[in-house]
């Protein structure tokens, strides 16, 4: 089978500019700009796994596939020995073709769809988790054979968003009980998770919640169950500016006080995590055309105070997270050519909207630009996460083009042997 062709080769450093300022401003196809422009630079994703594996050796990654469900990324990882967290049975379908045998898998969705359970059965899938007796009981009936995972909540103060509103148990008041209903139905637990929220900016956030699965891990010994797998989750942020060796250093630190690998009990205990955001973040970029803008005018003084532009994508596109919070978009002009003529003109106060009739579709609030005309081309750095898979053609506008990039050791990787 040949390399598809779609992912195109280069050399060195992705000059992602010069990219975009060829596709949107010298392409005469791309004339009209109808839609916006995604760049996936698929080598900053194999790097990013191999840092992940240089500094936490011992955390599997099982990538969540809920964060970017590119087909090229699912391929690209599963060559680089990469695991998998899928939530449902399509994304397990969407890694199984990529030749990842089933124990890669860990199906974290602790309310699955009974078909979704039975999908799992037939696959082979048999780690997952579960946060509730109802849950037990309804595995218990389809898939007894499951190998299960508790999942309990811990929530850190300094994340985009905790899920524990919607996932996980109270470690003190309602995984006992959950232990000991899964004794009584025969089940098998295998271990616990957590997850600290999306996105978080507190390491040590991870060395507190693993210090409580070391708790667990002891009143389940008690109950016969001898766990041999801990998953301390995702949340890791992934853009230019994360430091990974901030989160590995109390990772590291944290295993090795409660999970060392000749502890008495357990010994080896393997060790897992869900990073989604950190693997993609920054591997992608999406280039935005101005169709139209709104100067208001400070009548008084006779000038233009602020700027409304709108551009060819939005919260219907790559751009949903603005609905929940997400307020760290920032976008940055693109030259038409690389002298940086632009960049005299004086800035002004702007906001940035997408293109349909939802008046809620606002990307920016407040951003300082020059003062642009359509056709100007916004770029927006670290699009790689949670943004083009949520992507639908709301008011029939197109989903972003998306262009792969990989360099000649990626391509290797990714070429059947």
């Amino acid at each position: 089978m040949k390399l598809k062709s779609e992912i195109i080769p280069f050399e060195g450093i992705l000059d992602v500019d010069n990219i975009f300022r060829k596709e949107l401003y010298e392409t005469e196809d791309n004339a009209d700009h109808d839609e916006a422009l995604f760049i996936c630079n698929l080598t900053d994703v194999m790097k990013k796994f191999l840092n992940w594996r240089m500094k936490i050796p011992r955390v599997k990654p099982f990538y969540a596939v809920k964060c970017n469900d590119d087909d090229h990324i699912i391929r690209l990882l599963a060559r680089l020995g990469a695991s998998f967290d899928c939530a449902s049975k399509a994304e397990i379908r969407a890694v199984l073709k990529h030749n990842v045998t089933p124990d890669r898998i860990i199906f974290a969705n602790p309310a699955k769809p009974t078909s979704h359970i039975r999908y799992a059965a037939t696959t082979g899938v048999s780690l997952m988790t579960f946060d509730s007796t109802t849950e037990l009981d309804r595995i218990q009936r389809i898939f007894p054979a499951a190998q299960l995972v508790l999942r309990f909540r811990y929530d850190s103060e300094k994340v985009f968003r905790t899920l524990s509103a919607k996932f996980g148990c109270d470690p003190n008041k309602e995984a006992p009980h959950l232990f000991k209903h899964a004794k009584k139905l025969g089940l098998s637990v295998v271990g616990v998770c957590f997850h600290v929220g999306t996105q978080c900016r507190d390491p040590d956030a991870y060395g507190k919640a693993i210090s409580v699965a070391r708790e667990l891990f002891d009143y389940a010994f008690e109950l016969g169950y001898h766990l041999r797998l801990l998953d301390i989750g995702g949340g890791f942020p992934g853009d230019t500016e994360t430091d990974l060796g901030q989160y590995a250093k109390t990772i590291n630190t944290a295993l090795e006080e409660f999970f060392p690998k000749t502890d008495a009990l357990f010994g080896s205990v393997e060790v897992i995590s869900e990073p989604g955001t950190y693997f993609v973040e920054s591997a992608c970029s999406i280039g935005t055309t101005i169709v139209s803008k709104n100067e208001i005018l400070d009548l008084e003084r006779k000038k233009v105070e602020h700027i409304k532009y709108y551009v060819n994508d939005g919260i219907h596109g790559c751009f949903l997270l603005v609905v929940f919070g997400y307020d760290s978009y920032t976008p940055r002009l693109l030259t038409r050519s690389t002298e940086n003529g632009e960049g005299s003109k004086a800035f002004i106060d702007c906001s940035i909207w997408g293109q349909s009739l939802n008046g809620c579709d606002k990307i920016c609030a407040n951003v300082s630009l020059p003062n642009l005309d359509a056709g100007d081309v916004l770029i927006f750095p670290n699009m790689g996460h949670y943004s083009h898979v949520f992507a639908t053609t709301f008011n029939g506008f197109p989903k972003a083009r998306v262009l792969h990039f990989a360099d000649e050791e990626t391509l290797k990787i990714l070429r059947d042997s």
